[in-house]
């Protein structure tokens, strides 16, 4: 029975991540149920990496993680894992509270933010209709991401220092005996000292598998469609846009553009398929605002983005067993975290001090412990 130092379960962006970070210090086995890895909620984000997105601790991680994105160690990718685009949300004289928070997070992590008025708004994205919004808030610095080219530079990472990657392999059973962990997978056996669940959608069911409680982690859906702008309309300067009640948005897409309701619809874990209803509502209210009909939607998929009950990760051992290490509920901001959120699991796993260039940030070590869900 082969034994290892490390088993990452889950072969998305988050374990992919810690797995690239353990590789040089431990004997590592990447476990991924799939036959492919980041098939689920990695293969099918809207691939923004937005500094103004999600709480102070994600706009920390985020932050952490941008030397990383522009920067990448020699080797790590062949082209630039981040392109310039533009985040913008846009809203009415009624949703000036929306506003206001994005501007005191933006104060919060001292990250530049350009409002805009509606006419300055237009005359960024001529398609919209005039009327409909009074004020715009652009963060310039965001952009969009070479999601496969950066899983594919962890995964090649942590290969190099001898990680094994072992895809088709379903946890089947786990169980601790004395100082390891006995696992089976779909063909594998193995030992491991610490396991690590970064099974996103899966984690509550991988510790369950365990015997260890789950910590009410929430898998939901949420839709997104490509469709044609007009002909002839070159839309690649554009930024995203989101409504400032995040109803709706939408952004440039290899010559189409992407559109989504942004919805958070509670699921099981699974393969999510997209909603005929939410492609239809997201279109109607993507048309109200714009000055084209969206003729035909050309492709709709589904992901499942996870969160805990105060919507922040959950990174750090299980305080009722030894050796088990929760890395899930990443939600929406798993690729543009995942460079200081993977090292800083690393570290926690390995019995080193936290990065200091995420410390640096505001972030404290134990805002992503999982003892504060229990």
């Amino acid at each position: 029975m082969e034994e290892f130092d490390v088993c990452v379960i889950g072969g998305g962006m988050a374990g992919a991540s810690v797995a690239y970070y353990l590789a040089p210090h431990a004997r590592v086995l990447l476990l991924e149920r799939e036959a492919h890895v980041g098939y689920h909620s990695t293969g099918r984000s809207a691939a923004l990496f937005s500094p103004q997105y999600g709480s102070l601790t994600i706009r920390r991680l985020t932050a952490a993680t941008s030397h990383f994105m522009t920067s990448p160690p020699a080797g790590f990718a062949a082209d630039a894992l981040l392109t310039p685009r533009g985040f913008m949300m846009v809203g009415t004289d009624a949703q000036r509270e929306a506003l206001e928070k994005l501007q005191s997070l933006a104060d919060a992590t001292g990250s530049p933010l350009i409002r805009l008025s509606a006419d300055e708004l237009r005359a960024r994205v001529p398609v919209l209709r005039p009327g409909i919004f009074d004020w715009a808030a652009l963060d310039n610095s965001a952009m969009d991401m070479d999601v496969n080219a950066i899983l594919q530079g962890f995964l090649r990472g942590a290969r190099g220092h001898g990680a094994k990657v072992a895809t088709g392999e379903e946890l089947l059973a786990l169980e601790r005996q004395g100082a390891l962990w006995r696992a089976r997978s779909t063909s594998l056996e193995f030992k491991a000292t610490i396991v690590v669940n970064a099974s996103g959608a899966w984690a509550d069911e991988i510790a369950a598998c365990a015997a260890i409680a789950p910590l009410g982690l929430t898998p939901n859906r949420r839709t997104a469609f490509n469709f044609d702008p007009p002909a002839g309309t070159n839309v690649a300067s554009w930024p995203m846009i989101i409504d400032a009640a995040e109803r709706f948005y939408f952004k440039p897409d290899a010559g189409r553009l992407l559109g989504s309701l942004a919805e958070e619809e509670p699921s099981a874990a699974c393969d999510a398929q997209p909603d005929d209803l939410d492609v239809a509502v997201a279109v109607d209210r993507i048309e109200q605002v714009i000055e084209f009909p969206i003729q035909r939607v050309v492709r709709a998929w589904a992901g499942l983005r996870t969160f805990s009950s105060d919507r922040d990760p959950v990174s750090g051992f299980e305080p009722t067993t030894t050796g088990f290490y929760w890395h899930a509920a990443i939600g929406g901001y798993g690729i543009q975290t995942a460079a200081a959120l993977g090292h800083f699991a690393a570290t926690r796993i390995l019995g080193q001090p936290a990065p200091g260039y995420l410390m640096d940030t505001g972030f404290a070590e134990g805002d992503l412990d999982p003892s504060r869900l229990r």
